[in-house]
């Protein structure tokens, strides 16, 4: 549209208009209501998110004691994160893996960028959604289960053949489609909710080709590998939209209170899938719980990781705080462990974990597990049938931190490192249950 147009649809003047786009002007809630109203805009959208956290996030580490002294005040930290997110993103960068060891530490390029930009969507592509639902509708009109809809759907409309292959055949892969003899081989060892998973993953990569390649053209990525990435996460994005169709997942969600062994079963999905597909519901008109969802090794290492609408600080970094749940679902396996937490700001998270096994793993040499957490704001929390019982804002909570080089608890016995930018601290003849002493506390 013209600047003109646009303006006349938004009932401002062309001038007001023109200033909002050089930064010289705030989107008044107004201009937002009729953004939404006039051309069904997702209002989220307008919410830079260039830097994990948002602009809750850049406060958050803003808040650190080493810029006590600046005086910087929540308006202009808001300025800044609208006039310059590249910057205030490179700053939380630099912030994040600062102290945490080597730079290596944090992620690689292609993935940082990558997960920027399904942040900036909040993990929620209204797109694929539709399409999906709309093919949902068409299998379930098929019958059958859908791994057989999806099979057949594949035999008649593409020519392609699944063939379930010995492990020896195919070691190193889960699935592999071989154009030239038109089939799509998946491994064995796929357990029933994955063989599903990655036959519709298969299945987006032809029938949502046209959405998929334009939101991969949408985010214009400097390096090609990370547009394969973003390509990647938008084909398993659909594949779990295709299982979990929009509409009536979410009605599935608020009927049985989240309840996530539950909503695998009804809809033949993985846990982990179900945990993933819980943090895109932010379809405009109905949106879900605005939960996050991290998936981490035994190390602590984050290999997914997803704050959706949540902005929650706890998906931010590389290191996390021992005392919280998730770790011990590695001790607990196929148990969800509900755990009520509280960061050094007084929020309180309510996160479920659960230990997963890698798709495919074997029963030779060590098993590749994962522990998967989903949380969400514990303000909100009351509806999840996991909560129930609890008084969220009262009962006692687990005190965690965002791992011991930015935690300023003191006395805790779990602490590993002194925080940042605090001097240590030693009294004659004493030794205190922590191993570090520290100013400040």
């Amino acid at each position: 549209m013209t600047q003109a147009a646009m303006a006349e649809a938004l009932d401002i003047s062309p001038s007001y208009l023109n200033l909002i786009e050089h930064g010289q002007r705030p989107l008044s809630a107004t201009v937002i209501v009729r953004l939404a109203e006039r051309f069904g805009f997702d209002a989220a959208k307008l919410r830079s998110e260039a830097l994990p956290g948002g602009l809750a996030g850049l406060r958050r580490r803003l808040a650190d004691p080493r810029f006590a002294d600046l005086g910087i005040g929540a308006q202009e930290v808001e300025e800044w994160l609208q006039a310059a997110p590249a910057t205030a993103a490179a700053f939380a960068r630099l912030f994040d893996t600062a102290g945490e060891g080597a730079p290596a530490l944090a992620e690689a390029p292609e993935v940082d960028t990558v997960r920027r930009a399904i942040e900036r969507w909040r993990n929620h592509f209204p797109d694929l959604d539709a399409r999906a639902e709309e093919l949902a509708d068409e299998l379930r009109l098929a019958g059958g289960d859908l791994y057989g809809t999806i099979a057949e759907r594949l035999r008649t409309r593409h020519q392609l053949g699944i063939r379930i292959l010995p492990t020896d055949v195919m070691p190193d892969r889960l699935r592999w489609l071989d154009w030239h003899a038109r089939q799509l081989m998946l491994n064995e060892l796929l357990r029933p909710a994955s063989r599903t998973f990655q036959a519709a993953a298969t299945l987006a990569q032809m029938e949502a080709k046209a959405e998929i390649d334009a939101l991969v053209a949408g985010a214009e990525f400097a390096a090609p590998a990370s547009a394969r990435l973003f390509e990647r996460h938008l084909v398993h994005y659909f594949a779990a939209a295709l299982m979990m169709p929009y509409g009536r997942f979410l009605r599935a969600c608020d009927a049985t209170g989240y309840d996530l062994l539950l909503l695998q079963r009804r809809f033949g999905a993985g846990y982990e899938q179900v945990a993933h597909r819980l943090t895109t519901l932010q379809r405009v008109g109905a949106r879900g719980l605005p939960f996050f969802m991290l998936r981490i090794d035994r190390a602590g290492q984050a290999s997914k990781r997803y704050a959706g609408a949540s902005q929650s600080p706890l998906v931010d970094g590389d290191a996390r705080c021992p005392l919280w749940g998730v770790h011990e679902a590695f001790s607990r396996p196929g148990e969800v462990i509900a755990d009520l937490i509280e960061m050094e700001d007084g929020s309180r998270w309510f996160t479920q974990s659960r230990s997963v096994a890698a798709p495919g793993a074997s029963g030779g040499g060590t098993p590749a597990r994962f522990a998967v957490c989903i949380g969400v704001d514990a303000k909100i929390a009351a509806p999840l049938v996991a909560a129930r019982g609890i008084d969220l804002m009262r009962s006692p909570a687990t005190l965690v931190g965002l791992g011991c080089r930015r935690c300023t608890r003191s006395g805790c016995v779990q602490r590993s490192a002194p925080p940042q930018a605090r001097a240590l601290r030693f009294r004659e003849g004493e030794r205190g249950v922590s191993a570090f002493d520290f100013a400040g506390d």
